[in-house]
């Protein structure tokens, strides 16, 4: 069978999954049974996958399940436990108290808070916060996980403290042939890493200084009372500050301190500027931007979190003092510190929680695996977080069983969904195991995309990149799958290897703009399942503006500039 024709039916379940959610408008909870059979059917039929790998896979995809809906609900959980305490509304008059313009809240919350949350636990944390924080702030719940998932790109490449580079980049070349290569010129994997990790945030810090802007266009046209560009250039000045208030500490930290801590140190900092400029006025609108009123919102903008009715459930936060603006803040602080010690390889906490695990090695006699380590999770410190909220706001009972109550009945419903998103993910990625020898589905897409582009692969680099995320949902997997990919062909167009896998990491970050599983995790927190295909049809903009013009840094710097490196193996 020829490779574009297995090109094309591996394509398939893609293409049915986007036209069914974003040109139908199919709920995810039809579609991803859908795709799930589909997928699995041609695993089966034409990559000669035995149906005992396929069940291994749907295994596999429980333990991935689990991790997922474990962090969405921690993170759904203690926003209910500040909504009951009181400190959703305090949060809510200190954000009116440095700026009531929603443009520039977005740019603080989504674009610094959230890149922190994600430079410190990733694998969607940030949307999962990030989105029911703004529904909490009187935002439209479409608008929360559109928001939401656009800050799932730049920060991602060096999320959870690096793990994309580290694991995902690292184990995709850990292979006998390239570590010899690289032995007999006097270099080494780590070598590769630090070279990726700088070129990254090079392209990274050129693209994604844009992105608050990009929000705030997004917040203006597609959720204004006016569906006006024009009031999202508005702030052009102080969403370009914004940006580059991150991605120059970002670049500066990727290029001299490796891939830990660009996210962490990017966002510490811009946080701090930006926040005390908003306070001065320094590049502030002249005229302040709200949202219209609730009752003029379409349907399809709401979530079940919208139509909660606030005043009726806060009435058992409302019987007490109002907690002030600190006291409010410090479960997000907790968090965070959290997060970070819990990241950090020089510190014992990481060891101590990943020793913990269980899993199945193998599954049924395959050679696939699943493993999950609960107490690394941030679900783990999201419920940890939660107990600290509940003794420092002095929370009744009352207020902490309808937190659990709500935060359930969320999780319930994203579970289906999510079970066969992931277990169409893993089949894809587990087709390599098969009777017949072919390459996995993601694979065979990305080698004959290689084949018919050429010299112009630098273009399109990223592009595979994003396909990995997309089908994964994840910027780590999307590295392990494609990364020694990517290092062949650099290798044999005789392209530098460290920018080709720069590209990638970067593609693979924008990637998770569009992750159907990522999508369906952060509507889940804010009850907004069932328009998936609403959220794809406005993230795939600001996805198409990152690959595009990734594609075109790389293909300038690459293909007329010619950039080369030590780690070409055949120059």
């Amino acid at each position: 069978m020829s490779q574009t024709l297995l090109f094309f039916l591996a394509v398939f379940p893609i293409l049915v999954a986007s036209v069914m959610l974003v040109g139908f408008r199919v709920a995810a909870k039809i579609t991803m049974p859908v795709t799930f059979v589909l997928t699995s059917i041609l695993a089966f039929l034409f990559w000669d996958m035995s149906m005992l790998t396929i069940l291994a896979s749907s295994i596999q995809s429980l333990f991935i399940t689990f991790d997922i809906l474990y962090i969405v609900f921690g993170a759904i959980l203690l926003l209910n436990f500040l909504k009951y305490s009181g400190a959703v509304n305090r949060i809510r008059d200190g954000f009116f108290g440095i700026t009531k313009d929603r443009r520039i809240q977005v740019i603080i919350i989504v674009w610094l808070f959230g890149s922190f949350l994600e430079g410190a636990a990733g694998f969607g944390t940030p949307a999962a916060i990030v989105a029911p924080l703004l529904v909490a702030l009187g935002f439209p719940a479409l608008a929360a996980v559109v928001l939401g998932m656009m800050v799932q790109s730049t920060a991602v490449t060096f999320g959870a403290v690096g793990t994309p580079i580290l694991v995902g980049v690292k184990g995709g070349l850990e292979n006998p042939e390239l570590t010899s290569r690289l032995d007999l010129m006097g270099l080494d994997i780590a070598d590769v890493l630090a070279a990726v990790t700088g070129n990254a945030a090079i392209v990274h810090a050129l693209v994604g200084s844009f992105m608050p802007f990009l929000m705030v266009l997004m917040l203006c046209r597609f959720f204004g009372k006016n569906r006006s560009w024009k009031e999202g250039f508005q702030v052009f000045p102080f969403a370009i500050f914004a940006g580059l208030s991150f991605t120059i500490p970002y670049l500066i930290t990727g290029l001299f301190l490796g891939p830990e801590f660009p996210s962490l140190i990017g966002a510490l900092v811009g946080l701090a500027l930006v926040v005390y400029s908003a306070k001065k006025g320094f590049l502030m609108p002249k005229s302040i931007w709200e949202m219209e009123e609730v009752k003029h919102w379409p349907e399809d903008w709401l979530g079940a979190a919208n139509f909660k009715n606030n005043e009726a459930e806060l009435d058992m936060a409302l019987d007490k003092p109002k907690i002030s603006l600190k006291l409010a803040w410090l479960p997000y602080v907790f968090l965070a510190v959290l997060l970070v010690l819990s990241r950090l390889p020089q510190l014992p906490f990481k060891n101590w929680l990943t020793g913990f695990s269980f899993g199945i090695d193998p599954i049924l006699g395959t050679n696939i695996a699943a493993t999950s380590t609960p107490l690394y999770l941030p679900g783990t410190l999201l419920l940890i977080v939660c107990v600290f909220t509940y003794f420092l706001h002095g929370m009744s009972g009352k207020g902490v069983k309808a937190a659990f109550s709500e935060s359930s009945q969320m999780i319930f419903k994203a579970g289906a969904v999510l079970l066969f998103a992931v277990a169409m993910v893993r089949v894809y990625i587990n087709s390599g195991e098969n009777a017949s020898g072919m390459l996995s589905m993601p694979i065979l897409m990305a080698e004959w995309s290689a084949n018919k582009v050429g010299m112009v692969y630098p273009f399109f680099a990223p592009f595979i990149g994003a396909l990995g995320a997309f089908i994964a949902g994840s910027n780590t997997i999307s590295n392990l799958m494609f990364s020694l990919f990517q290092f062949g062909v650099a290798d044999n167009l005789v392209m530098s290897p460290t920018w080709i896998l720069a590209l990638q990491a970067v593609g693979a970050a924008a990637g998770n703009m569009i992750a159907i599983h990522n999508v369906v995790a952060a509507s889940a927190t804010v009850g907004l399942l069932g328009k998936e295909g609403s959220v794809l049809r406005k993230t795939i903009l600001p996805t198409l503006y990152y690959l595009l013009v990734t594609g075109l840094i790389g293909f300038f710097l690459i293909g007329v500039v010619g950039v080369m490196d030590q780690f070409m193996l055949n120059s």
